[in-house]
């Protein structure tokens, strides 16, 4: 496929020029003699390249204006600009500006190609990162219809707009690190990087070589550290609370000053980052216990977000597993399963310790190791044994078949008990889920739970003990 290129030259003769020497190396080429003509052009079907004069006499943008605009529009369009004698740092300043290159004049045709060529291989990199972001935007999504999933998306997307700090709280496995990476997506800072960092598997000593990078020598050997990939973009600080004292005050710096020096160095460096903070720990226990500075909890914590845990948004899993599981059979190549209605019962049922990143292992799991074919549904008894070990029981006995000794109507009771109690625990305790799934009104479940000895419950409350 032929690439497409973009001249924007007030000067008929070299658009010609240029053209001429572009075809001749088998590009296709446009023309536009100015900013609104190019603009134009360019929505109508957007170019790999566009060649910019950097003086477009007589128009209302000159082309260093005209390049803000294609960066913020049309940030995958590689844009080179031409310059003359005389004007070689307005050049140096359009690739400050986001230019790939510059091309002086007078023009020479093999200097045009080798540029213009280089251009369009940035502009496929740029494409091709494009799609792997917007594939990864896809694959770090929060799935879900609960409540709980809900009021999530929408503190996210109120806090990703700003720039502010934000602190992230969870159980281990809730999907904090999803939520830092939709802020990011979410946010200005969309278009840089997103660095996270667990300081749970940095080793103390190490802490602040990995944060602030490391200067050897005269200086001019540098590695450097997460602050400075992060430079632009959004760096997740995860299970903060096992970052040394040390470095916390350092951190509180940064946090002012977004400047630091490196180890080993005294030369500052200074950053543009958003910092993203996510824990698992009480971080009011940390401060007491003196392991946490409160100058940077209260600095850290400017937004707070609760991440709730699997057991609090049970009517997501059946949809979280269909997720996984697409997407994990299509990695491995192999056809999706289904489970059966009493699996999937089994798995709302499930205390959910490690809560989603334990429901995607056990999709993973069930995919491997479940018995049948693909188009075989798979019963509860085919799940991980800690899953089928902690499955309610609808037919309670003493295992020594106790229950054929009673009477129909209290062996009908007990069973009506303990189904009804399975089906509100996999509710989460909400009524009006659980009458809509056995098919009774809320009010008759009601009066069912109050002639079975089941009373106390709330909507907002699970079963009882």
């Amino acid at each position: 496929m032929q690439s497409e290129i973009l001249i924007v030259d007030d000067e008929p003769d070299i658009r010609t020029l240029l053209g001429d020497m572009l075809v001749e190396e088998g590009f296709l080429c446009r023309e536009a003699g100015g900013s609104a003509a190019a603009l134009r052009s360019i929505e109508e079907r957007p170019p790999q390249v566009v060649i910019l004069d950097i003086w477009l006499r007589g128009d209302d943008r000159d082309g260093l204006s005209m390049l803000k605009t294609l960066r913020e529009r049309r940030p995958e369009i590689s844009v080179v600009t031409i310059s003359g004698d005389g004007e070689i740092k307005t050049a140096v300043e359009s690739m400050r500006l986001g230019a790939v290159d510059f091309i002086e004049k007078p023009l020479r045709s093999a200097e045009v190609a080798r540029t213009v060529g280089r251009a369009v291989d940035a502009a496929r990199r740029a494409s091709a990162d494009a799609a792997l972001r917007a594939r990864e935007a896809a694959e770090w999504e929060l799935v879900g219809v609960s409540p709980a999933a809900s009021q999530l998306r929408g503190a996210i997307d109120r806090v990703a707009r700003t720039d502010s700090r934000v602190l992230i709280a969870g159980p281990a496995g809730s999907g904090k690190e999803l939520a830092a990476r939709m802020i990011h997506a979410g946010s200005r800072r969309a278009g840089g990087p997103f660095v996270a960092l667990n300081c749970a598997a940095i080793a103390p000593d190490r802490m602040e070589t990995e944060l602030f990078g490391s200067q050897r020598g005269d200086g001019r050997e540098r590695d450097p550290g997460t602050l400075e990939r992060a430079d632009g973009g959004t760096l997740l600080l995860d299970e903060v609370t096992d970052m040394p004292l040390r470095t916390q005050s350092k951190i509180v710096r940064v946090l002012l000053e977004q400047t630091f020096a490196p180890a080993g160095g005294t030369a500052e460096v200074s950053v543009d980052v958003r910092v993203v903070a996510a824990t698992s720990k009480n971080m009011e226990s940390e401060i007491r216990s003196g392991t946490f500075r409160p100058d940077l909890y209260y600095r850290l914590n400017v937004v707070p977000i609760a991440v709730p845990p699997l057991k609090a948004r049970r009517e997501d899993i059946p949809i979280l597993l269909e997720h996984f599981m697409a997407r994990i059979s299509e990695a491995a190549g192999m056809p999706p399963r289904r489970l059966g209605e009493d699996a999937v019962a089994a798995l709302q049922s499930y205390a959910w310790p490690g809560n989603v990143r334990q429901l995607r292992n056990v999709a993973e799991w069930v995919l491997i190791m479940a018995p049948g074919g693909p188009a075989d549904p798979v019963p509860a008894d085919a799940l991980p044994p800690e899953i089928v070990s902690e499955a309610p029981d609808p037919m309670p006995s003493d295992g020594n078949g106790a229950v054929m000794g009673l009477p129909l109507r209290e062996a009908r009771e007990n069973f009506e008990r303990a189904y009804l109690l399975a089906q509100i625990d996999r509710f989460g305790g909400n009524i009006s889920r659980t009458a809509r799934f056995v098919g009774m009104e809320r009010s008759a479940l009601h009066r069912k739970l109050k002639t079975l000895g089941v009373s106390g419950m709330d909507p907002a409350e699970g079963p009882p003990a």
